[in-house]
């Protein structure tokens, strides 16, 4: 539910140009949303990645991933505003840009896959947290009793944990509230990726040599291969795309500059980054374990000491998660909470709002809506993720699902609308080839997630 000015202070200090609160936005805060999107539990994943992959696909992979992200995001910062890119009417919502670029029919289908896509986020950020707290009892119990004790903890306790303190989280008005939690969990993202990153690096001077190969780690048949490799592609998939709420973090910049203009550049500088990293995390944790590199790179213990800085990284992960598992499901609760009051606009349950006053905290506004959906939400998320505790193929499946309609389809489409591009041009040509190019990555790595997953559940 967005704050909303009254149409005589519009042009108030305190009001934007379309009469909602005034955007606060920057560059710098641009760029905290996207890394702390980005960089989530996907980057844990890419050593596995690089790992199926071998050395030269790998990297290649995950550069053309790089490429793929920037292209969508170029396209579609400029659907923020239309019919023009600066001057036009604001698109609140990735459903507000396909609705008025593509028509009613594709925005269904549009948001069924988005909120699906960030629903599923939030399932893999439950598993991913859990593996990280129990990660930080299992370094302590190897510490104290060594490196062949069992130390087996089950996720169940860390996940309900992690489900009660995003049922207060979620109680964060929206996206405008939240630059300071994207802003920690940014710090958080960089502070466990450097510290993969070290450990990688000193693993492999320690080992004297690289491991690996350019082929990869090795299976018992060729299918075997093949599920891994598209598996692989779908968890580099999953590590890369924030196409799904670009137009939401786009929403929160003030203008001038330009909100399209500060998107892009905070896109090329947020990529480039993060692809430093996810390059150097995952060819290093390779490098360091060859074929036996773990599945998630901190909680598979292919390193043990030392335990505390361990434990440090696996907290920077769950702080890290808590603010990015906020970051993809404000925007649900947003659509959901906005569709019920313009449904029902005389509902108390749905409009009406309570200010509660705790001690030494500033008055809160409480929604009963907000109250019950959220916390309805959280549970469900919790829920599916104690059925379905499989990081890799999990990551997998939701890349894939993700990837081509929602990082590619919908902004190359809106694109040729916005610009008038006529079939069989130049332009057309790339733009349907890059596309058509997508989608078949897209199905080998759906294909093979799928296969992965049911096979985890079935052992």
């Amino acid at each position: 539910m967005a704050v909303q000015c009254s149409l005589e202070l519009a042009k108030d200090s305190c009001c934007d140009d379309d009469g909602r609160q005034i955007r606060t936005g920057t560059y710098w805060t641009c760029i905290a949303h996207i890394i702390t999107a980005v960089i989530g539990s996907g980057v844990l994943s890419l050593a596995w990645s690089i790992g199926q992959l071998g050395w030269i696909a790998g990297p290649i992979s995950m550069l053309c991933f790089a490429i793929v992200t920037y292209v969508s995001s170029f396209l579609l910062s400029d659907s923020y505003r239309s019919p023009h890119p600066v001057t036009g009417t604001r698109n609140y919502t990735y459903m507000d840009a396909v609705k008025v670029n593509l028509g009613k029919k594709q925005t269904w289908v549009c948001g069924l896959l988005q909120y699906l896509s960030m629903y599923g986020t939030g399932i893999a950020y439950v598993i991913t947290t859990s593996t990280s707290m129990r990660a930080i009892q299992r370094s302590n119990c190897f510490h104290r009793e060594g490196h062949q004790a069992s130390c087996a903890y089950g996720d169940s306790f860390y996940m309900l944990l992690f489900g009660a303190i995003q049922i207060v989280c979620s109680q964060i008005p929206n996206f405008h509230n939240m630059e300071w939690l994207s802003i920690v969990a940014a710090i958080m993202s960089f502070s466990y990726s450097s510290i993969g990153l070290a450990l990688g690096f000193a693993k492999v001077i320690g080992n004297g040599r690289i491991k690996g190969s350019i082929a990869g780690v090795s299976t018992d048949t060729a299918a075997q291969k093949v599920w891994t490799v598209s598996q692989a592609l779908g968890d580099i998939a999953f590590a890369y795309p924030y196409s799904i709420i670009l137009i939401e973090i786009q929403d929160t910049l003030k203008s001038p500059p330009p909100e399209n203009q500060t998107m892009k550049k905070a896109s090329m500088t947020a990529i480039f980054i993060t692809t430093f990293f996810y390059l150097c995390c995952g060819c290093f944790g390779y490098a360091a374990f060859g074929d036996q590199t773990p599945g998630n790179l901190l909680t598979g213990f292919g390193f043990y000491e030392p335990y505390w800085l361990i434990d440090f990284a696996n907290a920077c992960i769950v702080l890290h998660l808590v603010g990015g598992y906020q970051v993809f499901s404000q925007p649900v609760f947003a659509f959901t909470e906005r569709w019920l009051s313009e449904k029902f606009p005389n509902n108390g349950f749905v409009n009406k709002f309570h200010s509660i006053k705790i001690p030494l905290l500033p008055a809160f506004r409480m929604n009963l809506l907000r109250l019950c959906f959220r916390t309805a939400y959280v549970l469900s998320t919790t829920g599916l993720a104690l059925l379905f505790p499989y990081f890799n193929q999990v990551l997998g499946v939701l890349g894939a699902l993700n990837f081509w309609p929602l990082a590619i389809y919908f902004p190359v489409e809106m694109y040729f609308v916005q610009k008038r591009i006529e079939p069989w041009t130049e332009k057309w040509v790339v733009l349907r080839t890059f596309s058509v190019v997508c989608l078949v990555v897209t199905m080998v790595a759906l294909v093979g997630s799928v296969e992965g997953l049911i096979s985890a559940k079935l052992r």
